[in-house]
């Protein structure tokens, strides 16, 4: 799973300013990613209502769902 970087705790201030650039840029990168994928996601859901499938008790009732 991706994840955006995150300070560490007692970091040097000089250690933390000279990976401020490549950390931005590789949170950056990561938040434009899954955004993506969570519309995507977002999207099938509301054209599927495939959330509502777990009140579904039997593969008849899951076969009428779909």
């Amino acid at each position: 799973m991706m994840t955006p970087v995150k300070a560490v705790k007692g970091e040097c201030q000089e250690i933390r300013n000279r990976d401020q650039a490549p950390n931005d840029l590789c949170s950056t990168a990561v938040y434009n990613v899954r955004q993506r994928v969570e519309s995507l996601f977002n999207w099938l859901i509301e054209k599927t209502n495939i959330q509502k499938t777990d009140r579904v008790r039997s593969s008849r009732e899951l076969s009428i769902h779909l």
